[in-house]
């Protein structure tokens, strides 16, 4: 570390939040890896915020790698790509990690072909106005690859009136057991920089900050040196704690400032990126070629051989697991990380763009009296770890009275990004976090 970031370090953080064990040793340093193909992809229409893409290929019809096979349906969406070489078998209703069926594409790989990327067209992008840039993000159908699953064009597209100064770019990577943004930084930081120079271009940011935990040192020297001289992008050192990755939180860490509540980063002149979403588009926009893979973090004491693969999307965990000797079963997955990951009951669940991590639980390592739930004992521990500063224990009891709209209205339940903190350290292991995730929904239905 050099004197530079070491004067300022012990400002480098937020208020509050949890440490929990980080166990990235499994994976960190692995290389990133391609997973061989499998002998089908499920494409759900919807594996994005926002309206779902509309399909334009009919069962039957022979689709190469990288061809689009659905279109935006209008601004809050994006166009889907085929991620292998095959035949479209079905149109139809599948599993989703959610729970409920999503209409989506099916297509089975032909195994005699190389699974080339077939398609797309060589263009510069410097001679791109701002709006056309925009139009290109879009037309690759990137979405927030951190997990959030944003469109990315929209994310760009600051409204009016608004001047962005900066742009954050999220290297943080807070969540346990995921090394995915880890291993990018390390592998593929040309293309990093190519997609933060897009990004910067389509806002207008003057300059941009890479923030990076300090437990990836390795990654931050290595983005200094290919940063070169460069002065209008630097690496910002933060400490390591979780749910630093969180876009407001960065900004306070790096920045010092405040999103308002209920705000927007534009608000304060930052607009946040992912670092594989920039790395993405600084890959795949010069080629004119849309988001058909991802780096995963295939982990956890139930896999024996854990790594960073690339994979197709809409590639099955059944498949997955099978490349990678899974022993266990379906009720110990967790798309995403332990902190903010979704379980699933279905091998069938394909990999979407907004899957960072596959971690796979052994019977042994569950806690088996995690379910158990007790009273709360007004012990304080959640609002301790609360990063935004909410009361976890009031909004809990007012989540089991049903009260959602004293929880949105006098206790800013929107602030709420679902982080986990306070489900973590509660001693009577209640769980906040569905509690708030449940009244949130319920919120929304009732106002809408």
């Amino acid at each position: 570390m050099n004197l530079q970031d070491f004067i300022p370090f012990l400002k480098r953080t937020f208020a509050h939040g949890v440490h929990p064990p980080e166990h990235k040793a499994y994976t960190a340093g692995l290389p990133i890896t391609r997973l061989p193909f499998p002998p089908k992809v499920i494409l759900p229409l919807a594996q994005h915020f926002g309206k779902p893409s509309r399909p334009i290929v009919r069962p039957g019809q022979e689709v190469v790698r990288g061809e689009p096979i659905a279109e935006a349906d209008g601004f809050m969406s994006v166009p889907m790509h085929a991620s292998v070489t095959g035949v479209v078998e079905s149109i139809e209703r599948m599993p989703s990690a959610r729970g409920p069926k999503v209409e989506s594409i099916i297509i089975r790989t032909y195994d005699a072909v190389g699974q080339r990327t077939m398609y797309g067209m060589e263009r510069n992008i410097d001679r791109l106005s701002r709006e056309e840039l925009i139009e290109a993000v879009q037309e690759c159908g990137m979405v927030g690859l951190g997990g959030a699953g944003f469109p990315t064009h929209v994310k760009l597209s600051v409204p009016k009136g608004f001047e962005i100064e900066t742009l954050m770019v999220n290297g943080c990577e807070c969540e346990p057991y995921l090394t995915t943004d880890h291993r990018l930084m390390l592998e593929d930081a040309k293309n990093l920089l190519a997609g933060i120079r897009i990004a910067m271009r389509a806002t207008g940011a003057k300059n941009a900050v890479i923030g990076v935990e300090d437990n990836k040192m390795d990654a931050v020297k290595h983005l200094r040196a290919t940063i070169g001289s460069a002065t209008d992008i630097r690496v910002g050192v933060v400490k390591t704690k979780y749910p630093q990755g969180s876009e407001k939180l960065l900004i306070k860490s790096l920045l010092d400032k405040e999103v308002p509540s209920g705000g927007y980063p534009y608000e304060v002149g930052v607009v946040v990126q992912n670092v594989a979403t920039l790395a993405g588009l600084g890959r795949l926009m010069p080629k004119r070629q849309g988001i058909i893979e991802r780096v995963v973090t295939i982990t956890g004491p139930g896999v024996r051989k854990p790594g960073n693969y690339l994979v197709p999307l809409g590639t099955t965990l059944r498949h997955i697991l099978t490349q990678v000797g899974f022993s266990g079963d379906a009720g110990h997955l967790i798309l995403g990380g332990p902190m903010m990951g979704t379980t699933v009951a279905s091998l069938d669940v394909p990999v979407t763009k907004a899957v960072s991590g596959v971690l796979v639980m052994s019977d042994e390592s569950v806690t088996h009296d995690a379910d158990r739930i007790y009273p709360c004992i007004r012990c304080g521990k959640c609002l301790e770890a609360c990063p935004v500063h909410l009361n976890p224990s009031q909004l809990g009891k007012l989540a089991a009275k049903r009260q959602y709209e004293a929880m949105a209205e006098a206790f800013h339940l929107g602030d709420c990004f679902e982080c986990g903190c306070c489900s973590y350290v509660c001693p009577s292991n209640i769980p906040l976090t569905q509690y708030f995730r449940i009244a949130k929904a319920a919120y929304r239905d009732r106002v809408s």
